[in-house]
């Protein structure tokens, strides 16, 4: 699917100007004392689309900074909404963003049109929720699609509704989070249900999941915020749908060993619920043809059981909508639309469905050669390109080029992003909907990074420093807070990770990880911080020989120390710690083919022995202190 996009316009137009950015602006002078290093592959952002990300950010923050206030008046309105959900609603639906139809490709293969911040639907094959807030609320339909306060109030109505319905929420008491599960997925607007239970339907079930996610993991991204709540998993879905979901099982002290529960486990490493029987049916009846996959297929009414070409492309969507939206309306015998596969902005999460056997109907008269991949999100708003999203996807098409001899990775296109349909050679075989012919689709769009994208199909070749996270427009990796782990002790929930940009290393941006001890124990800090919230899928390869992993850290006091974790081939070993001075960075590394630099820690061996491997965390050690810390991580890297 694609767009035109009328929001942040003048944004998106300044890219055809390309406001050149020295490449010393763009990543920050030499510093005295920094290691030599050799060419650094940056699988970040060049100077044209860091400029572009940082004119978008100015205006989000501009755009999102009346939210909160708005959000506000809908808890008072409807004190039975718990604190949170309303925020946590507009981040999995819009990203915060006050959607219109500019913003939903206006052909016959386009989504059902969301309206707002809330992005609420209005027909179209999806449910009428517009027309239904305005008999709740009095307003109008045209002020809920076009005014975000209207629009907030809409939705906080039609979840009340939901919440008093479910028989919750007595006595404006708001029930606890994870009791929303079932609100939630009968709350999303997608195709109308027709009896049964809401959360057995995966689309409404995958909503109900992001929108906890959300709430779970917390938001602070360029002015949309959404309050860190620890959720109960285990209250909000049954076991085997928190294995379909992988929904992380954190906050939970499981770093002595694995936590069972009946016929299900608690993996200690991923911190998320597995099957413990061998061979247990979950969704996957017949299997995906990508094992990481959740197989889950679209109607028949919209793809062809058969191929009348052989596989030879890759085409980059991007959805328009929404991950769960996008799965339900693939469900819908009247869209006429499908893709192979879908994957999720928040982790990277992919469902197939539709066989690559199989001929999805994605790309008009190129449909006979070609798999399509669906990205959740809008090309108008950056937020939705995630790391895990990125690492996901080439992920993916990496197997394509590894199955399908006419599909090479390094044919993948390398050049500036772009809006508006510019038609690129055949011989480019991963390309976007909006370089193919006979089309006028223009995803994915101005702020998908092609050179990222390429570098990780293609990974850097020996010699090299590639840059994993350099926080220069997002968190990257690192989109969780330091408590979100079960394994990370001593330290307080209100303890933040946050992308800051008055402090750096290199360029202009770095994390800030504030530390804050938790008074109710005395036990000295453990931090375990989480790259890809602990998921190795989540994560960039590592190539392991002659490989160094490392980063620069400042740490603004005396006393802490630093180690990573790297997720093996049978399990994640532990570095050794190396302690730092204070008020200075230092570039600290490790070797991963230097078994002396390496300790076991679950299921590991400890040594790195797998070729490839992924970042699992960096640790951060502190005796146990009454006063905060704050520590500044930039320029996370591989050399090889």
């Amino acid at each position: 699917m694609s767009s035109r996009s009328g929001l942040l316009a003048s944004v998106m137009l300044a890219v055809f100007a390309f406001v050149s950015v020295p490449a010393a602006a763009a990543n920050g002078p030499a510093r005295a004392g920094a290691p030599a290093q050799p060419e650094r592959i940056l699988g970040g952002e060049g100077p044209q689309l860091l400029h572009l990300l940082q004119q978008e950010e100015l205006q989000l923050r501009a755009m999102r900074s009346v939210m909160p206030k708005y959000f506000a008046e809908a808890y008072r309105r409807y004190p039975q909404i718990p604190a949170g959900t309303l925020e946590a609603i507009a981040w999995s639906q819009s990203r915060w963003m006050p959607l219109q139809p500019a913003d939903t490709e206006n052909h016959h293969d386009r989504m059902p049109t969301a309206y707002g911040v809330m992005g609420l639907y209005a027909g179209e094959g999806f449910t009428d929720q517009v027309t239904a807030a305005s008999r709740l609320t009095g307003l109008s339909t045209q002020l809920i699609k076009t005014d975000s306060r209207a629009n907030i109030l809409a939705a906080a109505a039609l979840l009340a509704q939901q919440i008093g319905a479910a028989g919750l929420g007595r006595n404006g008491i708001a029930p606890k989070p994870e009791q929303l599960s079932q609100v939630l997925a009968r709350y999303a607007g997608f195709t109308p249900m027709r009896g049964g239970n809401a959360i057995e339907d995966f689309a409404r079930q995958s909503f109900a999941f992001d929108v906890l996610l959300s709430m779970d993991r917390g938001v602070n991204e360029k002015g949309a915020i959404v309050p860190e709540r620890a959720i109960q998993w285990e209250r909000a879905f049954t076991p085997s749908q928190l294995v379909t979901l992988r929904a992380p099982f954190v906050r939970l002290d499981i770093s002595r060993g694995r936590v069972d529960t009946g016929d299900y486990a608690i993996d200690p490493i991923s911190e998320t619920m597995i099957n413990r029987r061998a061979g247990a049916a979950t969704r996957q009846v017949a299997g995906p043809d990508y094992s990481p996959a959740i197989w889950d297929p679209a109607s028949s009414s919209n793809y062809t059981a058969s191929r009348s070409a052989a596989i030879g492309a890759v085409t980059i969507h991007t959805t328009q909508g929404s991950y769960a939206g996008t799965i339900s309306w693939f469900k819908n015998p009247a869209a006429q639309v499908s893709a192979h596969y879908v994957i999720r902005s928040s982790d990277g999460q992919v469902t197939q469905m539709v066989r690559n056997a199989y001929t999805a109907w994605h790309v008009r008269s190129h449909n006979s050669y070609t798999l399509g991949i669906e990205h959740e999100g809008y090309i108008s708003n950056s937020s939705w390109y995630t790391t895990a999203m990125y690492n996901a996807s080439s992920a993916l098409v990496r197997n394509f080029c590894s199955k399908y001899s006419a599909i090479k990775c390094s044919s993948a296109y390398n050049g500036p992003s772009s809006s508006g349909t510019v038609v690129l050679s055949d011989s480019v075989k991963i390309k976007g909907h909006q370089h193919y012919s006979g089309n006028d689709h223009t995803d994915p769009g101005i702020y998908w990074n092609w050179s990222r994208y390429y570098s990780l199909l293609n990974p850097a070749p020996a010699g090299t420093v590639k840059l994993l996270d350099t926080f220069e427009s997002s968190v990257g990796h690192f989109n969780t807070s330091p408590t979100y782990s079960g394994s990370t002790v001593g330290i307080s929930t209100v303890s933040t990770a946050q992308r800051y940009c008055s402090m750096s290393r290199y360029g202009s941006c770095s994390l800030q990880v504030k530390l804050v001890d938790n008074p109710n124990t005395s036990a000295s800090w453990a931090v375990r911080l989480l790259s890809g919230s602990g998921s190795p899928s989540a994560n960039t390869q590592l190539v392991r020989a002659n490989g160094k992993v490392g980063f620069w850290v400042y740490a603004a006091g005396s006393g802490l120390s630093v180690a990573v974790g790297v997720d093996d081939s049978d399990g994640t070993e532990r570095s050794v710690s190396r302690a730092l001075a204070a008020n200075t960075w230092t570039y600290v590394e490790w070797s991963l083919a230097d078994a002396n630099q390496w300790n076991a820690w679950v299921g590991g061996n400890g040594a790195i022995t797998a070729s490839t491997v992924t970042l699992d965390a960096v640790w951060l050690y502190h005796a146990q202190t009454s006063y905060n810390l704050f520590v500044y991580l930039d320029d996370v890297q591989i050399k090889n």
